[in-house]
């Protein structure tokens, strides 16, 4: 059940405007090397090959990737585990589940996590039975995972699944009937536009279970108006949104998405600049000049009401 709007309102303003953010909490939960490359894989418009990928993360300062993949990666999984060792990329996470993939983690002894969609049961049904239900879909990937040592993360990607109150419902009810304290949660903040009124009490339900949050510039309803992925510093929110990640307590992995099928070290630098100009500003700095995208903005719905209007 959600939170209650009026509720979540005045607690999201409190975080946002009145709770102090000391200097140490933005320099180390924002530093490069806290921040992840995420859906930088199949978006990337240039099809970098594992080295140039690998390459190009580690010349941006970040030492982390959340590797995403398609069918025609699978023959590159060892490839890619083999660069990230040779530029120090730390291999975070790896989206779903393959058997190629667990066997060259075990041979090559990483431990990333494992980040997989949360079911989402549909059909009139108490929540607790929805809880079950989606408790009971995931037991096989539970106990793979388990039995492979890796943590697995419930990622937000819409429906009942991508509600914050249900992820931690069925992240609480795996620890408390099956011994899963392996399970966590992963938040997407490009999934989350209809969360924004209640982030900081979503926040605090999660932070628990909380193994990676991705970061997106968030504008109100922006998934609903073309917005849905902007960079890091262009979202009408992201400055109240970082003041309540850094107020929280948080101090896990950040993730940075490229997700745009542009060429993705544009994007990801975009995202970088942002979080440069946002961060200060957390502790008082004057703002100074919002930085221009390398990549297009998509156009705001007012603009294309006026170019359809010309």
């Amino acid at each position: 059940m959600p939170f209650p709007r009026l509720a979540c309102l005045g607690l999201a303003a409190a975080f946002a405007v009145t709770v102090p953010v000391t200097r140490a909490a933005p320099a180390a939960l924002f530093a490069r090397e806290n921040l992840v490359a995420w859906c930088i894989v199949p978006f990337d418009s240039l099809k970098r090959g594992p080295d140039a990928r690998a390459a190009m993360v580690r010349g941006l300062g970040l030492t982390r990737v959340a590797y995403d993949w398609r069918a025609e990666h699978v023959s590159q999984f060892e490839e890619e585990i083999l660069a990230y060792r040779k530029h120090g990329l730390e291999f975070l996470a790896f989206w779903g589940v393959h058997e190629e993939a667990f066997r060259l983690f075990a041979k090559h002894q990483l431990r990333p996590q494992i980040w997989l969609t949360a079911p989402s049961p549909t059909g009139d049904l108490p929540p607790e039975e929805k809880i079950r239900q989606a408790a009971a879909r995931l037991l096989p990937v539970v106990e793979r995972t388990r039995q492979a040592g890796l943590p697995l993360g419930l990622y937000n990607h819409g429906g009942w699944g991508g509600e914050p109150e249900n992820l931690v419902a069925v992240c609480a009810h795996l620890r408390r009937h099956h011994g899963a304290g392996h399970v966590g949660i992963v938040y997407n903040q490009h999934h989350g536009h209809a969360h924004v009124d209640r982030f900081a009490a979503a926040l605090a339900a999660m932070k628990p279970y909380l193994l990676c949050l991705n970061l997106n510039g968030l504008t109100r309803d922006g998934d609903q108006r073309g917005l849905k992925i902007q960079p890091l510093g262009q979202g009408e929110l992201d400055l109240p949104m970082l003041r309540i990640i850094a107020a929280s307590g948080y101090r896990g992995p950040l993730g940075i998405i490229g997700h745009t099928q542009d060429d993705v070290e544009l994007r990801l630098r975009d995202n970088l600049e942002g979080l440069n100009w946002l961060v200060p500003q957390l502790t008082g700095a004057p703002a100074g000049p919002r930085p221009v995208p390398r990549v297009p903005l998509p156009p705001t719905p007012v603009a294309r009401k006026k170019a359809a209007a010309k």
